[in-house]
């Protein structure tokens, strides 16, 4: 187990502006009942996906609340993610053949992370399967302690049953599991009590707060981006799920139309993600030469400044997942005025109103029509953009989400 992850001090005050005083007020009442409670987080990575995005702030807000709040992350080996990460697949429905040695390197590695995690929480909340049998170790060594909840951020309604088997007994442990939607819930979930809580963006945040137009600007010319053509924009890991290749399929249909159309499809390369090199390697050899299709991750300078303006640039924004936990990126384009074009998948739904904030799509062709028909558009554009911030601002900013948690461990 690692160290505790350092985060930034947050105020719960900076976020009144943007979520209005009712969610502060309410949010604050949600926390009363909980002052002084220590509640750890255990995660899989501290960079490059959306929960440890999503705990850098929330961490940071319950200390601000009166909560203490430790953040760890577990430590691996490059055969326990390859693992993990076609255990994530197969949570979602891959095929997958859960095997003796698969199972050996998974639990040696929950052991060895179990055997550091520090005692005295009121509430741990594990998030993933990665660190799921934790647990486990920790009731067998008759060392558990407080309230555990099982933060599953993937669609798990339909398994492959081996994996399922296995991390059904681990899961069943749990005194709650917590999911984006009632469709993710796994149908017969033997154990926890189940809550659903979507999750959010943090709108004062580097990735989400307004930028200055000359910043915009810099950033473009930064990475080779005309600013005075048409930009279309995925932000996403290169993940099979993702659908990257389908992206620029969908690009090249619509440049035929639209000669001057730019794509950008940007990534953050993460540490527990062992295939993102690989679909990288797919996707760069599908774009095959196009300069107008811009492949950059943080292994190129890419961070959260660089997203917001690549986001605040961009035209339209893209989401075609194939399979969808929620995709924060989405209420990040929502947030920033953007129309936005979904894969109909998951927790995609959730965000976009069909023909209100956007469109919902299922193949390469609709996608190629919908960016055509937006770019051509700019009157639809604006007033999807305006419908699509005033739904995050309602449903999927930080305090919601936060008052969601805090509510669920009271009730714990």
């Amino acid at each position: 187990m690692s160290p505790f992850v350092p985060v930034v001090p947050r105020r719960v005050e900076d976020l009144r502006p943007a979520a209005g005083d009712e969610a502060i007020e309410r949010l604050r009442d949600a926390a009363s009942a909980l002052a002084g409670a220590r509640v750890l987080q255990v995660s899989s990575t501290a960079y490059g996906g959306g929960v440890a995005e999503l705990l850098h702030t929330q961490v940071a807000l319950l200390n601000d609340l009166g909560i203490h709040a430790d953040w760890q992350v577990i430590e691996g080996t490059p055969e326990f993610f390859a693992v993990t990460k076609a255990v994530h697949n197969a949570l979602q429905g891959a095929d997958l053949a859960w095997t003796p040695e698969m199972e050996r390197i998974y639990l040696e590695r929950c052991h060895a992370n179990a055997a550091a995690l520090p005692d005295g929480y009121d509430f741990v909340i594990v998030h993933d399967p990665q660190p799921a049998a934790v647990l486990s170790m920790l009731e067998d060594e008759g060392r558990r302690s407080g309230k555990w909840a099982w933060r599953c951020h993937i669609d798990l309604s339909a398994p492959s049953p081996s994996a399922w088997e296995f991390f059904a007994g681990h899961v069943a442990r749990y005194d709650a599991a917590v999911f984006t939607m009632p469709d993710f819930v796994r149908p017969g979930l033997q154990g926890p009590m189940t809550f659903t809580i979507p999750p959010s963006i943090d709108p004062v945040s580097d990735k989400n707060l307004t930028l200055a137009d000359d910043v915009v600007r810099q950033v473009l010319a930064r990475y080779g981006v005309d600013p005075t053509r048409p930009i279309a924009t995925q932000i996403s890991r290169f993940d099979p799920w993702k659908d990257p290749t389908g992206v620029i399929d969908a690009y090249r249909l619509a440049h035929e139309e639209l000669p001057d159309l730019q794509l950008l499809m940007v990534a953050s390369m993460a540490a527990d993600d062992p295939e993102g090199q690989y679909y990288f390697e797919l996707t760069e050899a599908h774009r095959n030469g196009d300069a107008d299709v811009h492949l950059l991750s943080n292994l190129d300078g890419v961070g959260n400044v660089e997203v917001n303006a690549f986001q605040r640039a961009s035209d339209v924004i893209v989401q075609k997942s194939i399979r969808e936990g929620f995709g924060l990126v989405v209420a990040e384009g929502l947030w920033k005025g953007r129309p936005v074009i979904g894969g109909n998948a998951g927790g995609i739904r959730l965000q976009i109103e069909e023909g209100v904030s956007g469109f919902l799509v299922d193949s390469v062709e609709v996608c190629a029509g919908r960016m055509v028909r937006l770019l051509l558009d700019p009157d639809e554009r604006a007033r999807m953009g305006a419908s699509g911030r005033e739904r995050v601002r309602q449903r999927f900013l930080t305090p919601r989400e936060l008052e969601d948690y805090l509510r669920m461990l009271a009730a714990l």
